[in-house]
């Protein structure tokens, strides 16, 4: 089992900048993907970005991105860490949602929620305008 947790979230003005990060613990596997997804009420819950990582280093071209966070959100990881971080910058109201990390012990997963194994219990991100 892998545990996920998310921490970071909060109350920011349109335009701010919010970091989120995401612990694994437990019985980790030496490559993995991991990913930020995020739901607002009323909708279901949506991609925001992936990263994996090889065993070695975090792969080359690994990160991705949904098209509506490009340019604004980045993912990267610190593996000595087992934590990866979603830092969100000129946010809006429409990012406003609780976001989820999750885990998955294929290291090909992207952006399709049946691709990630372990979830967290999600952080609440409210963006005012």
């Amino acid at each position: 089992q892998v545990q996920l947790l998310e921490s970071g979230g909060g109350l920011v003005q349109a335009g701010g900048s919010l970091r989120l990060s995401c612990a694994a613990s437990g019985r980790t596997f030496s490559s993995y993907a991991m990913g930020w997804f995020r739901q607002a009420p009323g909708k279901e819950r949506e991609f925001v970005a992936c990263i994996s990582w090889s065993g070695i280093s975090w792969s080359v071209g690994s990160t991705c991105y949904a098209d509506s966070v490009k340019g604004r959100f980045t993912i990267s990881g610190d593996n000595a860490k087992n934590t990866v971080y979603l830092q969100m910058n000129s946010l809006k109201p429409e990012d406003t949602a609780v976001y989820y990390c999750a885990y998955s012990t294929w290291i090909g997963a992207r952006f399709r929620l049946h691709e990630y194994d372990y979830w967290g219990q999600g952080t609440q991100v409210t963006v005012s305008s």
